[in-house]
């Protein structure tokens, strides 16, 4: 049973790689983004400069620019820091938010959507409704609201965002237990004794999880986006932290006399969100059967 098991997993990943390499600009994506990671696990490495340093002598400097202290590749902001460094740093909150943002939304909605796919009646009603609520306002305005509420900062901003986005895993979710809870499979757990969390989180659950995986992988993406934006407006990360939103809110007032100080913030969220969205296009081909080509 054990070697039908390990033959029958590598056969499975085969088949996965081979539906998602098929995608290029999946591929494409995976690369840039495990470029990401490695950048964002080696910051110190790979930051020529300490974020915060300042260098009196070289405000605004653009790039290329020789400075005393060495060359600022990418310029210098409106207070002498090295924009590259800030970037490096910065994508480690870009990856720490998108983590922290998905797995509070994932697992809080896996459960809630179970609970309301599996007993259905008035706990289902009442669990839809309010996710109907939540998902009746726009996404940042509600953010943005949540934020003032609980007051600026980052991890007001990911919480805010993690329970915007918890009703699109509520609702996948909701909808696989429907699909699952009459087979035969669960009948047979169920006849054999299995009692109600058993038959959700462990015959039910691993059957459901490719639809959230890519949900997952798609709203890793919005999350970085919306944190990026409450930034942006001073309602999520605070100066002097060096997230790429909160940098391009620093420097608003210098775009017509300093390009590169919101250019290079604005094409790494570019980067970084269109490289998790390829490769959220790729984990859908190669996990949905339905789009699986024979």
């Amino acid at each position: 049973m054990t070697a039908v098991s390990a033959s029958v997993r590598p056969g499975r990943l085969k088949e996965f790689w081979r539906y998602f390499s098929e995608n290029h600009g999946a591929v494409a994506g995976l690369v840039l983004f495990a470029a990401l990671v490695v950048v964002a696990i080696a910051a110190p490495i790979f930051a020529p400069f300490d974020p915060d340093q300042q260098f009196r002598d070289a405000l605004l400097m653009p790039p290329l620019t020789h400075g005393s202290e060495g060359i600022f590749l990418l310029g210098t902001d409106a207070l002498g820091r090295d924009i590259l460094s800030r970037l490096i740093f910065g994508s480690r909150f870009s990856l720490f938010i998108g983590v922290v943002v998905v797995s509070v939304s994932l697992i809080g909605g896996v459960v809630i959507g179970m609970f309301a796919g599996f007993f259905r009646g008035w706990v289902d009603t009442t669990i839809m409704r309010v996710m109907d609520i939540i998902l009746a306002f726009p996404s940042l305005l509600l953010a943005l609201t949540l934020v003032a509420i609980l007051g600026p900062g980052l991890t007001n901003a990911m919480i805010a965002i993690a329970i915007v986005a918890q009703p699109h895993y509520v609702r996948l979710t909701r909808a696989a237990v429907l699909t699952e809870r009459n087979r035969d499979y669960v009948t047979a757990a169920r006849v054999s004794g299995a009692g109600p969390l058993w038959l959700m989180f462990v015959t039910i659950l691993p059957n459901c999880m490719a639809p959230l995986i890519v949900q997952a992988a798609l709203s890793f993406s919005g999350a970085i986006l919306d944190a990026a934006a409450l930034g942006f407006l001073g309602m999520g990360a605070q100066p002097p932290t060096p997230e790429w939103g909160t940098m391009l809110a620093e420097a608003r007032e210098f775009i017509t006399r300093a390009w590169w100080v919101v250019t290079f913030p604005g094409l790494a969220i570019l980067i970084t969100v269109l490289a998790i969205n390829l490769m959220g296009d790729g984990l859908r081909d190669a996990l949905d059967p339905k789009l699986k080509r024979s």
